[in-house]
């Protein structure tokens, strides 16, 4: 570039023939582009997750070293903290269970050949008897389903969810159908959740079991259909 007379000459790039050619900054800057678009200049370049994997770390960075400048104590207070989250997540693991991602409308309530609503009770006593309130529940929540069935109070079909049996045996005996709903919930934590049941648990099956045994069913449903 020059200066002539005060006057800012753009340059001039002489082609063949030796006459000069002037080229403006738009046209100059996108052969420039095109020129550092070709593959030979990106060979080293990282790759779509290695960039990705940078932006993370480097958010993950910022992230701590705000925390740590908010957190009591500076850094050592940060790491005391996070042991405790730790620790925390480490007891609801251990006390929960893990975690199950399993929907339970694909798990039907009976898993073995059909037996009566005693048998099941029995089955369930047994459980209870020796601790295992997971399998105790299980077993009760079938024994209330088969009763149901028994009492034609619910039409027997394979496959049924105990979803599916609580909101059917619901529209039969109206005044139960909160309880019912919350023990089929409380079947399908502990069966296709992982959660582990307890003694109140099992308490709470068993006595709806017996209320069930004295309820009378609604007279407009009874198995699902309607009655004259």
């Amino acid at each position: 570039m020059s200066v002539l007379g005060g006057t800012t000459t753009r340059p001039l790039i002489r082609a063949s023939g030796d006459l000069p050619v002037d080229t403006s900054r738009v046209p100059a800057r996108e052969a420039a582009e095109r020129e550092l678009s070709k593959p030979m200049y990106h060979e080293n370049d990282p790759n779509l997750l290695e960039r990705a994997l940078d932006r993370i770390a480097e958010w993950i960075g910022k992230l701590f070293e705000g925390a740590s400048g908010a957190a009591p104590g500076g850094p050592l207070g940060l790491v005391v903290v996070a042991l405790i989250v730790v620790a925390l997540c480490a007891a609801l693991w251990w006390r929960l269970g893990t975690p199950r991602r399993l929907s339970a409308a694909t798990g039907t309530l009976f898993d073995d050949g059909p037996r009566s609503a005693a048998q099941h009770r029995t089955t369930a006593e047994t459980h209870a008897a020796a601790h295992r309130w997971t399998e105790a529940v299980q077993e009760r929540m079938r024994a209330i389903v088969r009763s149901l069935e028994e009492r034609a109070l619910l039409d027997p079909r394979p496959g049924r969810t105990a979803d599916e049996a609580a909101s059917e045996a619901g529209r039969a005996l109206p005044g139960h159908a909160d309880r019912l709903r919350t023990a089929a919930r409380e079947f399908d934590d502990v069966t296709y959740g992982g959660r582990t049941a307890d003694e109140r648990t099992y308490l709470r099956l068993r006595e709806l079991d017996t209320d069930l045994e004295r309820a009378k069913p609604h007279l407009s449903t009874v198995a699902g259909g309607t009655t004259e």
